[in-house]
């Protein structure tokens, strides 16, 4: 445990020392306080809470941006330390391998996660200050969406050392993780639209479907956050959450499914790897 503190440690520190950190943290509360002050101007009509509103303006904004970021900090971190060699002194230590990508691993989503509630934590601050009424229940949907929102950049920093286990170059792992991006936020959901469009219903039932919509991490997030009572009516998702039948429990269970599947899959490539 000791030596994967270390590694984490590591990450953090380069993290800071390369500003990932501040500038991941000042862009996401920039967002989410553009998001909450402008957002917020519907709720006078459709008697919505007003963290309701915010709430489904930064679950929309976490499905497009928390997985680019954290693609981005995670597709080079196996393959772009070999090629700066600098994997090669950290593994002449008395590290294992596992232990490498753990520590990565827990050092990159301790960043996601300061950088998350810091900013998104602003918004809902700044919201409380404005002296709307925000009941409990509200308040529960942000912790809530703050968490899977976390737990959304686990899933693809998980990806991205599985990436970046499995290729030569930087270059290629980059090139990669945009494609894993560009597949799970727009491709994905626009082809299962045209697939349901197409079908129309007759092949394809409820219990497919679900299959289709755990398939893709988006899809799981978009569920957990969107279709709960309180936030469904203002997203539109209520009635596919009810028809789906998934509880927030099973979809935190496929979206944990989806960290631990790639990162065994990272651990085991690595760990065959030769440097």
């Amino acid at each position: 445990m000791k030596n994967i503190l270390i590694v984490a440690s590591k990450e953090i520190q380069e993290g800071l020392r390369n500003r990932w950190v501040l500038a991941t943290t000042l862009l996401l509360m920039a967002l989410a306080l553009t998001l909450t002050f402008l957002g917020s101007a519907p709720t006078g009509h459709v008697g919505a809470s007003p963290l309701d509103v915010v709430i489904v303006s930064l679950s929309s904004l976490t499905i497009f941006l928390v997985p680019l970021i954290a693609l981005l900090i995670a597709h080079d971190a196996i393959v772009g330390e070999m090629e700066r060699g600098t994997m090669l002194l950290l593994l002449s230590y008395p590290v294992g391998r596992w232990q490498v990508i753990m520590g990565k691993f827990i050092g990159h989503l301790a960043i996601l996660a300061f950088a998350t509630s810091l900013g998104y934590g602003a918004a809902a601050a700044a919201l409380a200050m404005t002296g709307a009424a925000i009941d409990a229940a509200s308040w529960t949907a942000f912790a809530s969406m703050i968490l899977s929102s976390v737990l959304l950049g686990a899933v693809f920093v998980a990806i991205g050392y599985l990436v970046s286990s499995l290729v030569r170059e930087r270059g290629t792992a980059g090139g990669i993780a945009i494609g894993v991006w560009l597949l799970c936020v727009l491709i994905y959901d626009m082809a299962l639209l045209g697939l349901l469009v197409v079908d129309q219903g007759r092949t394809i039932g409820g219990g497919f479907l679900n299959a289709l919509l755990l398939a893709n991490p988006t899809d799981t997030y978009r569920l957990l956050n969107l279709g709960s009572e309180s936030v469904g009516a203002l997203s539109g998702m209520t009635s596919i959450a009810a028809n789906s039948g998934l509880s927030p429990s099973a979809l935190v269970t496929a979206l944990l499914a989806w960290t631990l599947v790639p990162l065994a899959g990272a651990t085991m490539v690595f760990s065959r790897r030769e440097l």
